[in-house]
């Protein structure tokens, strides 16, 4: 077991470059505001769920301007499979809102105004900004990223903010964003929450996770 967290960061992420080595964004859009749309959609609701969702919306509601002047109920209509609909509704056209009023139209590119939009927190802002503009600001921590940084002994926090705070400084910048991606995958398919795979894991000698 490799004791130094930093050392063990850079070993797992080797290892899970070569076992994702494909890994990337598994929500289908097109432009950025389709981007942040669907990330909003995703909290408390899995990625499959949100690209059954999306192609309705967008045919729709395909930039900020006509999500903006929608009709709030149709947007609600369009994504209530997705839970929560009320609030992403309200967030979603919020954002789209000040988008057009106060950014031209465009989706901000920096986490500064990315944080001013309604409903955007790190975590959607990190996804666009790596995204749709290539811009590494971050750690995305979502529920898999938190349970894995946890077992493999990379933090011991429970915050997001400071989960994403410790694992930046054990990662390279160019990785961060793939990182979580590959985390999410290796959390999906063999660390599970109630019942990990432990037996099969090529991360277990690198794992303090107690078996």
């Amino acid at each position: 077991m490799i004791s130094s967290p930093q050392k063990r960061a850079l070993a797992l992420l080797d290892r899970l470059k070569a076992l994702y080595p494909n890994a990337t964004c598994t929500l289908n859009y097109e432009t950025p505001v389709q981007l942040l749309v669907a990330t909003i959609l995703s909290a408390q609701c899995t990625d499959e769920r949100v690209n059954k969702v999306t192609p309705d919306l967008f045919a729709r509601f395909p930039d900020a301007e006509t999500m903006a002047k929608a009709n709030r109920e149709e947007i609600e209509t369009l994504i209530r499979s997705t839970g929560f609909y009320r609030n992403k509704a309200k967030n979603i056209q919020g954002a789209c809102e000040m988008i057009v009023s106060d950014f031209q139209g465009k989706v901000p590119d920096t986490m500064e105004d990315l944080l001013k939009l309604p409903g955007v927190a790190r975590k959607t802002a990190n996804v666009v900004l790596a995204h749709a503009y290539g811009v590494n600001a971050g750690v995305t921590v979502d529920t898999h990223v938190k349970r894995l940084s946890h077992r493999l002994g990379l933090t011991e926090h429970n915050d997001p903010k400071r989960i994403e705070k410790d694992l930046m400084a054990l990662l390279p910048q160019p990785d961060w964003e793939n990182w979580s991606i590959r985390l999410i995958y290796h959390g999906r398919a063999v660390c599970k929450a109630k019942q990990p795979l432990c037996e099969v894991c090529t991360l277990a000698d690198l794992c303090p996770f107690p078996r």
